[in-house]
C-alpha cells in the first residue's frame, strides 16, 4: 500500500458541496499537497459543484480566500497557481436532476479516466445524488463515489441510505471514508504488528493487560450546535472512528494486504464484540456533558450555553466505554474507548498496556506495575510511537526508572508529512479500498452501538454526568477503569 510506488491514473474529481467547509478546509489543501509532491497525474482535473451561480474566476477567488489559509506546509506560489489551473466550477443543485446533464457533459465520456464523485454533503442527499448520477450515465465502472460520515443516525437509517445507493452503484465503487484510517501512525501500527517478530507473539491476552483508545478535543461544538445536538459523541465518534481503530488493533493478520482480506479481518472483530445488555450499559459506559470551565487558560461556556443548544439538552459530549472481544486472542482483555469535547488537550492515541513480569526481582513503587511496559501510538497532534519500559537508574542501587524508545516517522525516514485526507484521496483515485469501510462493517458497528444508544434514549430523564471544560471528563470515567485496577494513560 505504498502511494509513492503507484502512479496516479488520469482522473476527474467531482466535488459536491464544492463551496463548503470540508472542501475548503481539508480536501483542496490535501489535493494541493499531492499536486506539489507530483503525485497527481498531469491530466487530473477538479470540478467543484455548488448551488450558487459564479464564474470560474469567482470560485478561484473563493479558493484563494478560504482554502489557501489551510495549507500549513510546503506552500509554493508557483505550485499553488499550477494546482488552481486544474480547478473548474459548475453550478449544480445536487437535488435538481435537470442540472446533471451539464455535469455529464463537463465530465465527458472517457473510459480511460477515473471519475471520483466526492459527496461532501449531508447524508440525506446521498441517495438523490446517486440516482441523478446514474440517470446521466455517471455510474459506469470507472466512476467511484466517496461517502462522508455520518452515514445515518442509527442502524435502520444507515441501511436505508446504503440500500438506496446500492441501487445505482456496486459495492466496489463505494468508498465510505474515515480519515483516521489514513493517518500514518495507524498504517505503522499494522506494519509494527505484522512485519516484526518482536510484537506479534506478544499481541494477545497472555501478554496484554488492557487497551485504551482516546480521541479528545479541546474545542467545543462551535457553530455546529444544531447539527451536533442531534448527533452526539456516540454517533459522531464511537460508531466510526473509535471502532475502526479498535479493529486495527485487534484484527488477526490478514492473508494479504488486499482490500477484502483486510476488511474481512476487521469484520471478524466487530462480530466478536460482546453485545451490551441494559445492565452492561449502566455498568460499562459513561455519558458526559461539559459545563463551563477553562481551556488553555481561557474561560469557556458550558454545552448548554453554546449557540443552538436547547437548555434542557441531554446530548452527550463525552463517552467512555469498556468493550470486550469474545475470541481466543482477546478474551478477558478490556478495551477502553473514550472521546470527548472541551477536554484538557487535543489528543488521539492508542495505548497498549502489557502485563506484569511473572516474578518481581526488584522492589520499589515502579516494580510490579503493568504500566511499566506500554506501547503508545499517538495519532494527533503529532504522529509517533513510543515504547515505555523500566531501566536501572545510574548509581550504586538497583532503583528503577521509566524510560522509552521514541519513533518519529518523519525524522527516521526523512520524508514529507502527508495528512490523512491526502492519503485517502490518492487511494480513491488508484482504486484502493483497504482503508475504506465495507457495508457489512458499518452494519456490525451500528449493531453494537445501538443498545447503548437505545438505553440512553430510554433514560431521557437521567442527564449526562457533568464535567468541567478543560478536564479529562467526568470522574465516572476514571472509576470505570479503577474497577479493573488501572487508570487512564495520562493519570498513570
Amino acid at each position: 500500500m505504498d502511494n509513492r510506488s503507484t502512479p496516479t491514473p488520469a482522473f476527474d474529481m467531482v466535488l459536491f458541496g464544492g463551496t463548503g467547509d470540508l472542501v475548503m478546509r481539508k480536501l483542496l489543501p490535501s489535493l494541493y499537497q499531492a499536486h506539489a509532491a507530483s503525485l497527481l497525474n498531469e491530466q487530473g482535473r477538479l470540478l467543484a459543484l455548488g448551488r450558487k451561480a459564479m464564474s470560474r474566476d469567482d470560485y478561484l477567488a473563493l479558493v484563494e480566500k478560504s482554502a489557501r489559509q489551510h495549507v500549513k506546509e510546503h506552500f509554493d506560489a508557483a505550485a499553488w497557481a499550477s494546482f488552481c489551473s486544474r480547478i473548474d466550477y459548475l453550478q449544480v443543485d445536487a437535488g435538481n436532476a435537470a442540472h446533471y446533464p451539464a455535469l455529464a457533459e463537463a465530465v465527458g465520456q472517457h473510459p480511460e479516466r477515473v471519475v471520483v464523485c466526492y459527496l461532501a454533503t449531508a447524508p440525506n442527499l446521498f441517495a438523490g445524488i446517486c440516482e441523478n448520477l446514474a440517470a446521466v450515465g455517471l455510474n459506469r465502472p470507472n466512476v467511484r463515489v466517496v461517502l462522508e460520515k455520518p452515514l445515518g443516525i442509527d442502524l435502520d437509517s444507515s441501511n436505508a441510505i446504503n440500500d438506496d445507493v446500492a441501487h445505482f452503484f456496486k459495492e466496489e465503487q463505494l468508498y465510505r471514508i474515515d480519515h483516521y484510517l489514513g493517518k500514518e501512525s495507524v498504517q505503522n501500527l499494522m506494519a509494527i504488528r505484522f512485519a516484526n517478530a518482536l510484537f506479534e507473539p506478544l499481541w494477545r491476552r497472555e501478554w496484554i493487560h488492557d487497551v485504551q483508545i482516546t480521541i479528545a478535543e479541546d474545542l467545543g461544538v462551535g457553530t455546529r450546535g444544531d447539527f451536533y445536538d442531534g448527533t452526539g459523541a456516540l454517533r459522531d465518534m464511537v460508531q466510526n472512528h473509535l471502532l475502526q481503530l479498535l479493529c486495527i488493533v485487534a484484527m488477526e493478520p490478514p492473508a494479504s494486504m488486499e482490500a477484502d482480506a483486510v476488511r474481512d479481518e476487521k469484520l471478524k472483530v466487530l462480530k466478536a464484540l460482546r453485545p451490551f445488555s441494559e445492565q452492561d450499559v449502566a455498568n460499562k459506559t459513561v455519558r458526559g456533558q461539559y459545563k463551563a470551565g477553562a481551556v488553555a487558560g481561557q474561560p469557556v461556556v458550558g454545552y448548554l450555553q453554546e449557540q443552538g443548544i436547547p437548555a434542557d439538552s441531554h446530548t452527550e459530549t463525552f463517552v467512555a466505554i469498556k468493550a470486550e472481544i469474545d475470541n481466543w486472542r482477546w478474551a478477558g482483555v478490556p478495551f477502553f474507548l473514550r472521546t470527548g469535547k472541551r477536554m484538557q488537550d487535543r489528543l488521539a492515541e492508542i495505548v497498549i498496556n502489557f502485563r506484569d513480569v511473572p516474578h518481581q526481582l526488584f522492589s520499589g513503587p515502579l516494580s510490579g506495575s503493568h504500566t511499566a511496559n506500554r506501547l503508545v501510538i499517538q495519532l494527533q497532534p503529532e504522529e509517533s510511537i513510543r515504547l515505555y519500559f523500566l531501566a536501572k537508574e545510574p548509581g550504586d542501587t538497583m532503583r528503577l526508572q521509566p524510560a522509552f524508545l521514541d519513533l518519529d516517522f518523519y525524522k527516521a525516514f526523512k520524508v514529507r508529512r502527508a495528512d490523512a485526507y491526502e492519503r485517502l484521496l490518492l487511494d480513491v483515485i488508484r482504486g484502493k479500498l483497504a482503508l475504506f469501510m465495507r457495508r457489512d462493517e458499518l452494519v456490525e458497528a451500528w449493531r453494537w452501538v445501538m443498545p447503548i444508544m437505545e438505553c440512553w434514549q430510554n433514560s431521557s430523564n437521567t442527564p449526562p454526568k457533568q464535567y468541567t471544560a478543560g478536564t479529562w471528563g467526568p470522574a465516572a470515567s476514571s472509576a470505570l477503569l479503577s474497577r479493573d485496577g488501572i487508570s487512564w494513560h495520562e493519570e498513570s
